[in-house]
């Protein structure tokens, strides 16, 4: 079946002649240090066939990349640059992989701005393209849903509203105090996505990104905390770590906080079933008087139901909430 036309519902005009999908390859030039990039359209390119086949000029300085061109560096021996060499031909042979082998090494043409930018900087989007990432940068996303968000229903903004008040309720007693000199030591300083310095004096323009979202069941936790600038963190969000940071920025984030790489690495959400759902129950029922104590404990069972967590509750608790 063809998939429905989309529709645009973002109130930002779409640049016409921009296809969704395509693919572009960025490259710098090897003369001139110039960024290049050539689109590529709606498969990604064989590394090997780019090594075999690649033809691409340079818009700056004309130099042709091709694996028969020698290499323009003036400070290496004959011997290194003579295209007919071994150490030449494995020069190009890796320099076509970097920029072919992997989704995230590709770029994408923003369809609001017309930009042409990194894989990273676009949210992914299951099925679209040969990258899977949206048609709106993250920029423009951030001014589209300045628009959207508002226009959600009130059984959207409630439920989002009540799945993260419960899972703060999950949560209390396990948060960790984090040492913030620590955190900025570890992360240099700097916003772990954007490399952005960061000054510890100004707590307005930097945030504690929870890693593993909050959301999702996960405290806030040496292992489970970055350092990003106020920006990036607004643009995470609630997105598992997978969906917005990429393969290599999962590693660099492992290996600097402890976190579980293969946890955070997963393509899909894997909700904390390591908490203690007796407690969450006697918390969330401690209720004012005047609370609605039968809504408390529908929204209580949603959310137990929601993550599969029944199993963990005590014969007690299962009987009084009705399970």
């Amino acid at each position: 079946m063809a998939r429905r036309k989309t529709k645009n519902i973002t109130g930002l005009p779409r640049i016409e002649g921009i296809p969704y999908h395509d693919a572009w390859i960025g490259f710098i030039g090897l003369a001139c240090n110039h960024l290049n990039n050539i689109k590529i359209g709606s498969q990604l390119a064989d590394s090997q066939k780019a090594y075999e086949d690649a033809y691409w000029e340079c818009s700056k300085c004309g130099f042709i990349h091709n694996k028969n061109t020698d290499l323009p560096f003036n400070n290496w021996p004959a011997a290194f640059t003579s295209a007919s060499s071994i150490k030449a031909q494995r020069f190009w042979e890796a320099f076509f992989r970097i920029s072919t082998e992997h989704p995230e090494s590709y770029w994408k043409q923003c369809n609001a701005c017309g930009r042409i930018l990194p894989f990273s900087a676009f949210s992914k989007h299951s099925g679209w393209g040969p990258l899977q990432r949206q048609m709106e940068c993250r920029s423009c996303k951030g001014a589209i849903n300045a628009v959207l968000n508002p226009k959600r229903t009130k059984e959207q903004l409630h439920e989002s509203s009540v799945r993260r008040r419960i899972a703060d309720l999950f949560l209390e007693g396990e948060n960790q105090t984090i040492d913030i000199q620590d955190l900025f030591e570890r992360f240099e300083h700097k916003c772990f996505k954007t490399k952005k310095p960061l000054d510890i004096k100004k707590r307005r323009t930097w945030a504690i990104d929870h890693i593993l979202p909050s959301k999702w069941l996960y405290p806030l936790t040496k292992e489970n905390a970055a350092l990003l600038s106020r920006e990036a963190n607004d643009s995470k969000g609630e997105k598992w770590p997978s969906q917005y940071y990429t393969n290599n920025e999962l590693i660099e984030l492992a290996k600097i906080t402890g976190a579980d790489l293969s946890l955070i690495s997963s393509k899909l959400p894997i909700p904390n079933d390591n908490i203690n759902v007796n407690k969450c129950v006697e918390r969330y029922l401690k209720v004012r008087e005047k609370s609605n104590l039968k809504k408390r404990i529908t929204e209580l069972k949603k959310i137990i139901k929601k993550y599969a967590l029944v199993d963990r509750l005590a014969g007690e608790n299962k009987k009084i909430l009705g399970f």
